[in-house]
């Protein structure tokens, strides 16, 4: 019992003791207290996180396309007789000049241009054909019956000299035989958007329901020439066949003058004089003239002056 008291008297003491201290120390304290919550829970800085800008993106900067639209100088034209005509920029499709180009008129022999296409998208080069009958009407070659010649022999004497007897092989050659064959140039031009053309035979004679226009002309020579052995043939100046046909073209500008590669006349009296010309001065042309009394004059004057007039 002793013992207890004592302890308690300590513990008292203590009490006491620890009572002073608050009482005298408890402003103090109570500064430390709040400065140490206050640190606590303030907000410290956030960590900075070093973050890496995003990736510059790579532009990849074209040199702009060349303007290759041919521009006019404004030179006068010169004076042609041709009713219809018109000359195509071949690289921009552009009209360089026209008058008169989607009448639709006779086209005579530059007819072959379409014949030789289908014959080209029917026949293989290789093939070989067998002259059935002669042929007398308008420009011919003088194939006789019994001669044998390939498809590219009948397209050099369809091009070079306008054979209208190889024209007519061709067309009785086809799968169902000519009227066929008049049907795919016309299925042909219809596909080439040629809508001023129109054909009832492959060789350009004069017959109702038969025309072109410059305009489709044009578009049709600029497909023609994009056909590397159609171009081959109407490049060529002279040509000789078995049973020693000698061919000479008729289109005289070719070799003449710098530049031309071809590529078709056409004659009839009805059609006048006709001719479609591709020509490459650095800058390619196509020409096409029709209804005209001096076909190679009106075209070699065009010639001069689209690359006189013009500049790419």
């Amino acid at each position: 019992m002793k013992l207890f008291r004592k302890q308690a008297k300590v513990y008292l003491r203590r009490v006491k003791s620890a009572t002073r201290f608050l009482l005298h120390h408890y402003p103090r304290i109570t500064l430390i207290s709040l400065i140490i919550l206050t640190l606590f829970l303030y907000p410290r800085s956030p960590k900075k996180i070093e973050v890496s800008p995003p990736p510059v993106s790579k532009f990849i900067f074209l040199s702009p396309t060349p303007d290759l639209t041919p521009k006019s100088k404004n030179i006068p034209l010169p004076k042609i007789s041709a009713e219809h005509f018109m000359i195509l920029d071949r690289d921009s499709k552009q009209v360089m000049y026209q008058k008169d180009a989607d009448d639709p008129v006779p086209p005579a022999s530059t007819t072959k241009i379409m014949t030789a296409l289908v014959a080209l998208d029917s026949f293989p080069l290789t093939r070989e054909i067998t002259v059935n009958t002669s042929y007398s009407d308008g420009q011919v070659i003088g194939f006789k019956p019994g001669e044998i010649l390939t498809v590219e022999q009948l397209l050099y004497a369809l091009l070079v000299q306008s054979g209208n007897d190889a024209a007519e092989i061709l067309a009785e050659n086809f799968p169902g035989g000519r009227p066929e064959f008049i049907s795919a140039m016309n299925a042909k031009a219809a596909n080439l958007r040629l809508t001023h053309t129109a054909f009832t035979n492959p060789t350009g004679l004069d017959e109702e329901g038969h025309f072109s226009s410059a305009a489709d002309l044009a578009r049709l020579a600029d497909v023609a020439m994009d056909n590397s052995e159609f171009a081959r043939i109407v490049g060529t100046e002279n040509a000789v066949l078995p049973g020693n046909h000698v061919l000479t073209n008729l289109n005289q500008l070719l070799g003449k003058v710098p530049g031309v590669l071809g590529i078709k006349t056409g004659f009839t009296d009805n059609a006048g004089q006709a001719l479609v010309t591709l020509v490459n001065r650095g800058h390619t042309i196509i020409l096409v003239v029709l209804k005209s009394t001096d076909r190679f004059s009106d075209t070699q004057k065009l010639i001069d002056w689209s690359y006189s007039n013009f500049s790419w």
